[in-house]
Order: C-alpha cells, then structure tokens, then sequence
C-alpha cells in the first residue's frame, strides 16, 4: 500500500460557498471523502488535511515527505507566491503532483505562473473535483513505479 498526502492550502476551507461558479459546490469534506474511497480502491492510504497558514502547509510537507508519502497539493493563492512551499518539496525529495480546480491558465494573468510546478511530477487543472482524483491516479502509479511495483 502506498500513502499519499492530500494538502489543500488558504480558503480550501471555504469550498461550496466560496465562488461556486468558479470552484463547483462541493464542500472540502465532500471532495476529501471521495478521494479516501478511490485511495481505498487503488490500495492507497489516503490523508487530508487543510491550513490557511503557509507555515502550518510547509510543516505538512515535510511530515509527508519525510514519510515517503506522495503529495497532491493545491496550494491556492501560494501556488504563484510561494518560494517556501517549494523549497519544502524538494527538501524532502518529495513525489508530489499540483492541483487546481479551476484552468488557471484561463483566469489572471497572476495566476499563471506557479512557484511550484517546477519541483512537481505534473500539474492538473480545470476539471473541478475530478482533477484530485486524476492526480490521486497519477500519483498512485508513480510511487508504485518508484518502490519497483507494478505501475499499471
């Protein structure tokens, strides 16, 4: 069984009020439950968690990493600001794949540019809740491939 991190950064929190139109009316909770049923079909252990606080998401980097976990992180607003989160990827050499809910790529021009992208395995979006699970898929596969698993 692999594990994998689930990290969601500032106003994750808020999903299902916040903007609907943009991020769909899922709630965090909802989108967390369906990714620890795909973990449980794949055999992965699935953990969630949640801050709004950059530190708080740096320190659940390095636990997952650490631990060997890979991580799928959507880390918000930090994605295009954060030098921190980045760095605590590849302190840990983690495995870890960005995720966006929306196509960043079709919003601000600010939002464009990812801090993280460049020490990730890939990055998903714009498929709402579906992107974590494409990413949950993603992930799945290249930690099997990488403890010399069957990655199929």
């Amino acid at each position: 069984m692999v594990a994998v991190h689930i990290i969601n950064g500032p106003n994750l929190n808020l999903l299902g009020v916040r903007e609907p139109q943009t991020y769909g009316s899922l709630t965090l909770a909802a989108i967390e439950q369906r990714l620890v049923e795909l973990g449980a079909r794949l055999d992965a252990e699935v953990t969630c968690r949640q801050s709004n606080v950059e530190g708080e998401l740096v320190g659940f980097i390095h636990e997952a990493g650490l631990a060997g976990a890979g991580i799928i992180l959507n880390a918000a607003a930090y994605t295009h600001t954060s030098i921190a989160l980045r760095d605590a990827i590849k302190a840990v050499d983690a495995v870890a794949i960005e995720v966006h809910l929306s196509n960043v790529h079709a919003r601000e021009a600010f939002r464009h540019h990812s801090t993280i992208a460049p020490v990730c395995a890939g990055v998903i979006c714009g498929f709402g809740p579906v992107s974590y699970e494409l990413a949950l898929d993603a992930i799945v596969r290249i930690l099997r491939q990488r403890h010399g698993a069957d990655g199929n």
